[in-house]
């Protein structure tokens, strides 16, 4: 130990040196200061902490070090060696910044004791210690300004957490929900039975049963109800729960209590606005026009009319597109001037005798009748979206929207004026599917390709029922080690007369629709299933599932995982990864980014598949925090005849890097693929030159084949 003034004698005896050693090793600067005379030593330790030698901080006083000391601590350093020097303190401590030779400051533990006393009980000699905290300082620091942001966000959204340990029954809350309670920490003490009884008699019956059920079976729940403050205010609550077990066994119990009231007030008028609207026997309150009632009787009218003068009837079915981004930024106050505007517009872009009405919301319903032949109508059709189109300024904000039109005609389309309705409706839909801002006319052969499309969802939905669908996986390998490094689980349906089906056979049925989220759910938890079985055995890999776009941008989607993960004990972090498409990804980075940060809190990954066949930007991909790049085997295949691929190849691989992004090339069917894209760069594939997708129940043999002879063979069709 290195002082300005030596602290031992030159024979230092084995205990010393060993006391030294320890010293050294522990990072605790040392130091030794005569009161009275004001001479301080250190060791080389105590130095190094504000960025010293010993010798650069020679001669050491208390009153340069007491200079060295921040400005807001100096006073209480002293405070706290003036109570030791009393004894009113055992022990001189507190913690001070001290400037650095760089000039910024190091917090530092400073502890010390008298161990020389003169005989007018004054204290001579001071030993103590000098200790670097400066990084736990900084993390109390973060702490404490996660935890205001945490406040402020929770004040903000009127969002409180409550924390119950069954164990303890220790019931826990956070300011916000003693705020929404009206009571402050000091004067309420929060038990479940006090929390209970300030419910109204219908929601305390309620949540009575909801804790019952998971304290004792383990069901969450998400509820709105009506409680009182402490002051007796009545409020409109969303109080949630979830449930944290231990061997099967809730232990604890977590959620949030949010005040909802402005949302039901708002709820509550909206109710009262459309029991109005019912009142009304013919005309819409808001618009003056026609409602559905007069609207069946004017089409009957004019289908009647149309027959007796052999001519056409034109239902058109309007939808405004954005309209419901006028009403969610600026209010309903706007949002219904806005419809009385354009309503009138579009009145106007009609002839005498037609019929305008609304239906509801933003969509209204044309008829017109006395055309010759149904193109006739295309000049009233163009008008209309152009009055659907016109700036309309609300409270000095300029406003503007377009619209999608369906269109029927009677009698070529001879049905009930329900079922008119439905067509234009439908066609409608199609017309927003095409772009909006158009018309779209009603198709008999769309509508049939419609109605089998609805017979194969409901086939589809009896398969799931049924147990039809089976996984089968697709090994994937390190092109180096040629270690199994996990497996893509790919959906098969055994069907029961046709056989095994390929994705291709069934899937794009469900595309964008609600029942792709089930088949969804059901492959995510058959693979942990999978993963359950396998855990601790040689065929415990990774498995990666494919999710559809409106699976992924389902807002319950992380909570239903959480859900899923929570059945199966033995799941470990990152042994379930996620692959996504490239355009699925892109149409909300915002949400999905969100989605996939949320997921990698439960330990599951995310890969984009297929890269390279959408419309990626850097700046998408920067944004998007997945682990792997999937290069597409359109690309892979064809690369070692088609130079345009292998360009393409290169520049993904070189893009991964820059992103630090592990990329896997899928579509590797020969060792020839395999040798090249190890060349590239590209480390990790899967294809038929590995293996082609097997039942669970073929991997194991699979497995073991592969670890006794791991070579890529020629698996092209």
């Amino acid at each position: 130990m290195t002082t300005t003034k030596s602290l031992t004698s030159n024979a230092k005896s084995v205990n010393e040196e060993r006391l030294e050693l320890v010293i050294n090793a522990t990072g605790v600067g040392v130091w030794d200061w005569q009161v009275q005379t004001g001479e301080l030593t250190f060791n080389q330790r105590w130095a190094e902490i504000i960025g010293y030698s010993v010798h650069e901080l020679q001669p050491m006083t208390y009153e340069t070090w007491a200079s060295n000391l921040h400005p807001d601590d100096l006073a209480v350093a002293k405070d706290k060696l003036e109570k030791h020097w009393s004894g009113e303190l055992d022990l001189y401590e507190v913690e001070v910044r001290m400037r650095h030779k760089r000039l910024h400051y190091v917090w530092i533990l400073t502890s010390g004791k008298v161990v020389e006393w003169q005989k007018n009980g004054k204290p001579k000699r001071m030993l103590g210690t000098h200790l670097d905290i400066t990084e736990r300082k900084e993390r109390e620091r973060e702490r404490i300004i996660a935890g205001q942001l945490l406040q402020e966000s929770q004040k903000i959204a009127k969002v409180g957490g409550w924390e119950l340990n069954l164990e303890t029954g220790l019931l826990y809350w956070t300011a916000e929900t003693y705020r929404i309670h009206e009571a402050l920490p000091e004067e309420f003490d929060p038990t479940v039975d006090a929390g209970v009884d300030y419910f109204l008699p219908a929601s305390r019956e309620i949540i009575t049963k909801a804790l019952d059920e998971a304290v004792n079976n383990g069901v969450g729940y998400d509820l709105e109800l009506e409680t009182l403050t402490t002051k007796g205010r009545k409020i409109d609550v969303r109080t949630t729960c979830n449930v944290t077990k231990k061997n099967g066994i809730a232990v604890c119990l977590t959620g949030i209590f949010q005040d909802i009231s402005n949302e039901k007030a708002i709820q509550r008028n909206l109710e009262e606005a459309n029991a109005a609207l019912q009142l009304s026997a013919h005309y819409d309150p808001l618009t003056e026009l026609p409602n559905r009632v007069l609207l069946s009787d004017r089409m009957q009218q004019a289908m009647t009319k149309s027959v007796r003068h052999a001519q056409s009837v034109a239902i058109a079915f309007i939808d405004l597109d954005g309209f419901k981004e006028i009403n969610d930024s600026y209010g309903h106050d706007v949002g219904d001037e806005f419809l009385r505007k354009i309503a009138r517009e579009l009145k106007y872009s009609l002839r005498e005798g037609d019929t305008l009405a609304r239906i509801g919301g933003d969509e209204f319903v044309a008829v017109m009748d006395e055309f010759s032949e149904p193109k006739d109508s295309h000049t009233i059709l163009a008008r209309m979206l152009e009055a659907a189109s016109v700036e309309l300024v609300i409270l000095g904000r300029p406003l503007k929207v377009s619209a999608s039109i369906g269109v029927t005609f009677y009698p070529q389309n001879n049905s009930s004026p329900d079922q008119l309705l439905r067509c234009a409706d439908q066609a409608m839909y199609r017309a927003k599917q095409l772009g909006k801002n158009r018309w779209h006319l009603f198709d008999v052969e769309e509508d049939v390709a419609l109605k089998n499309k609805h017979e194969e969802l409901e086939r589809l939905r009896l398969a799931l029922q049924n147990q039809e669908f089976t996984l089968f996986y697709q090994p994937k390998i390190d092109l180096r080690s040629k270690e199994v490094i996990g497996l893509e689980a790919l959906i098969r349906w055994d069907h029961p007369e046709r056989g095994i089906l390929a994705p291709a056979a069934f899937l794009p049925v469900l595309d964008q629709d609600v029942l792709s989220i089930e088949v969804g759910e059901w492959v995510i938890k058959s693979a942990l299933k999978q993963l359950n079985s396998w855990r601790l055995t040689p065929m415990d890999v990774p498995i990666s599932v494919n999710i559809s776009p409106l699976q992924l941008q389902h807002t319950d989607f992380v909570f239903r995982l959480e859900r899923m993960i929570e059945e199966f004990p033995l799941f470990s972090p990152n042994s379930l990864e996620f692959e996504i498409l490239e355009s699925s990804a892109l149409k909300n980075i915002e949400l999905v980014s969100g989605v996939i940060r949320e997921c990698d809190r439960l330990g599951v990954t995310f890969a984009i598949d297929d890269f390279g066949t959408g419309y990626s930007s850097l700046t998408y991909l920067k944004r998007l925090p997945a682990e792997y790049l999937k290069i597409d085997q359109s690309f892979v295949r064809e690369m070692l005849t088609d130079t345009d691929n292998l360009a393409i190849i290169q520049g993904i691989i070189e893009l991964s890097k820059a992103f630090d992004l592990k990329v896997i090339a899928e579509g590797v069917e020969t060792p020839l693929h395999g040798e090249t894209l190890e060349s590239l760069g590209c480390f990790f594939a899967q294809g038929y030159g590995v293996a082609k997708p097997m039942p669970a129940n073929d991997f194991p043999e699979w497995l073991s084949l592969w670890n006794d002879n791991p070579q890529l063979v020629d698996g092209t069709l």
